[in-house]
């Protein structure tokens, strides 16, 4: 289908509480704003919760869910009237705007120059009478009815109304159409098992059987299944595919995992949640209070369950997969409008890209996996939506492959390879493909399963698939699997385990893979990169949390170290490389055995390793996460996705 162009960056948010974007969307929110891009953040349900708007300290207080939903939202807009470079008391242009369906919201604006925030508050109530969690309900329930909307006290929006299933959904669509995003952020639509005691799940906020808030993930489900509906309006009768990336963030999983982000980050991420805690004794001109007092000061630092401590995606790995055609063109494949595009450089090294040409494949998760065969064809694995239904409706997921007819050609028809879980459960929980071709011929794919462990299935030469089969060695690891080949041709697997790195390989080319009894390995915060070494081995290169003293089994309150880990996989130590950061790092063997690293900064910026003193990327639209590397004749060759939804090159 033809895709749009599109002419301006824009990025929204959907989230379920106000402070979900500053806990688990930051520091790459901020990094957008700071590049001048516009925001807009919708706000689902009105955050009253239980009406009580607690001061550490203090004896507790009424409950007034009217203020404390209006405390909220003012805590919001000193948060980002800071985030905007203004003081944290600017005034705010508040209005009321109508929505699809008759429904209306009220609508915060601030400016500072060219750059824009709006809030947008829907209102819906987080409790029905019954006290039950009242957004899933309204996703999962078809007896549930009607959600009543609620007052915050002091908004222009006095009139309260009602939403049904799909007009939440419906309501969601028209702000997209209104608004164009390029990029639209989410929460985790399919959060990760987690057994817990009632005791226990409580404390931590969670739901049961899964690790996150009930209301991020119903809030996640709906915005989804928008993305799927608005891709569907505007495509009738020949209309163009929105040109928007998609993104989901986790939520309360954060408590689980090693923390990823350096103390460096994280004190800065922290201190966004400082003027959205506010004070009571902050004079900020809105009677109902100044923030969610139990969130400010130093509390979210703090708070042993570490919710801010680390930034993770939802489907982690590259937005951008490179292949080098027969002509000396580079082809760049992404999700772009949740399906498959190709963009193709101009000429060969140029750096400048033709429009995209859509492939197909939707709705697909934003990362996709990719493997080279011996000819040259490219195969592309994603991670489909292919049902996203609530009210006990399919909401299905599976693995989806498309294979290229020639090299540098055209595709076959896309094809399935189903989900190597059982039931549309579990099936939800698994991760996004990664896949090697072994000098046999064979193509080897790895999904993380619902149990935190590896599936694979393998195609043979021939273009056959076996079925999917769980690797040995069990689960506790983290998404975003690392493959490597190494000197003597066998293939190696690698995952973020809770405690150590976790490691797979063949025993001889041609055999099943087996988990590895690695040396002293410490645990990677995100996944480990691999690369082949000069001596037939593997280097791998990853972030570890710093040393530090929990004060119980519960104390969540770790911090990434900003220096990289670099070792073999027997545990000895590689020679340091200077390449401090935060997030997952891409590696490959460069020239002189020297290994060639792309990652991020400590300011968020991109940074390339090819030895000595690694190049910034400082011109350019502000990269999103996965960004690519590309090893060519003329060196090395960055291309990533930007919030414009347009490939970029960096060729230092």
């Amino acid at each position: 289908m033809p895709v749009a162009h599109a002419r301006r960056a824009q990025l929204m948010q959907i989230l379920a509480h106000p402070d979900d974007d500053l806990y688990f969307m930051n520091p790459d929110t901020r990094q957008l704003l700071d590049a001048g891009v516009p925001l807009v953040s919708v706000y689902v349900t009105a955050g009253e919760h239980n009406g009580k708007n607690h001061i550490p300290g203090r004896d507790d207080v009424p409950a007034d869910r009217a203020a404390y939903s209006s405390a909220r939202h003012q805590g919001l807009r000193q948060a980002y009237a800071e985030l905007l470079g203004l003081d944290r008391f600017t005034d705010w242009a508040k209005s009321v705007t109508s929505l699809r369906g008759g429904h209306r919201a009220e609508i915060n604006m601030l400016t500072n120059g060219p750059r824009r925030v709006e809030l947008v508050f829907l209102n819906l109530s987080m409790h029905t009478l019954r006290r039950r969690m009242a957004l899933p309900a309204l996703w999962n329930d078809r007896a549930a009815g009607g959600l009543s909307t609620f007052a915050a006290a002091d908004s222009p929006l006095r009139r309260t109304g009602t939403y049904d299933y799909d007009q939440l959904i419906d309501v969601l669509v028209g702000l997209m159409a209104r608004y164009r995003p390029t990029v639209i952020q989410t929460l985790d639509p399919d959060p990760d098992i987690q057994h817990s005691d009632e005791t226990t799940r409580k404390r931590d906020s969670e739901q049961r059987g899964y690790s996150d808030h009930g209301d991020h993930t119903a809030a996640a489900c709906f915005s989804w299944a928008a993305m799927v509906r608005w891709v569907a309006e505007e495509t009738r009768d020949g209309g163009e595919v929105p040109a928007f990336t998609a993104t989901a963030f986790r939520g309360y999983y954060n408590r689980h995992w090693p923390k990823n982000l350096p103390e460096s980050v994280l004190k800065e991420k922290a201190s966004h949640l400082v003027p959205y805690g506010g004070s009571p004794d902050w004079e900020c001109g809105n009677a109902s209070g100044c923030g969610d007092y139990n969130v400010g000061g130093d509390r979210p630092l703090t708070n042993w369950k570490g919710w801010v401590r680390s930034t993770r995606h939802r489907y982690p790995g590259p937005r951008i997969r490179l292949a080098a055609d027969p002509d000396g063109r580079l082809s760049a494949y992404g999700v772009l409008g949740l399906r498959v595009v190709r963009w193709r450089e101009r000429e060969p090294g140029g750096g400048r890209w033709e429009a995209p040409r859509d492939l197909g494949g939707g709705p697909l998760a934003p990362a996709l996996g990719s493997a080279t065969l011996a000819d040259g064809r490219q195969l592309l694995f994603g991670l489909r939506f292919s049902a996203v239904n609530g009210h006990s409706g399919p909401n299905r997921r599976e693995i989806v492959l498309l294979e290229q007819r020639s090299p540098g050609g055209p595709f076959l028809a896309w094809r399935g390879l189903g989900n190597p879980e059982h039931g549309d459960d579990r099936g939800r929980r698994i991760g996004v493909p990664a896949a090697v071709t072994a000098p046999d011929g064979r193509v080897h794919l790895f999904v993380r399963n619902a149990d935190k462990g590896v599936s694979t299935r393998v195609r043979e030469a021939d273009g056959s698939w076996s079925g999917w089969r769980a690797l040995p060695g069990g689960g506790d690891i983290q998404d975003g699997l690392s493959t490597a080949l190494d000197g003597a041709g066998r293939i190696h697997l690698f995952a973020a385990g809770r405690q150590s790195v976790r490691h797979w390989a063949q025993a001889a080319p041609g055999r099943t893979l087996t988990l590895q009894k690695t040396g002293p390995l410490p645990a990677p915060v995100d996944a480990p990169a691999a690369a082949p070494s000069r001596d037939g081995g593997v280097q791998l290169y990853f972030r570890t949390e710093r040393p530090w003293q929990p004060k119980s089994p519960d104390d969540g309150r770790g911090s990434a170290s900003p220096r990289l880990t670099a070792v073999r996989t027997d545990g000895g130590e590689l020679p340091g490389v200077r390449f401090d950061g935060y997030g997952p790092v891409v590696a490959a063997p460069g020239r002189a055995g020297r290994p060639v690293l792309l990652g991020r900064g400590l300011d968020g910026r991109l940074q390339l390793h090819t030895g000595g003193t690694p190049a910034v990327r400082t011109t350019g639209p502000v990269a999103l996460d996965g960004a690519a590397l590309h090893l060519g004749h003329a060196g090395p060759a960055v291309v990533g996705m930007g919030p414009d939804a347009q490939p970029w090159s960096w060729s230092p």
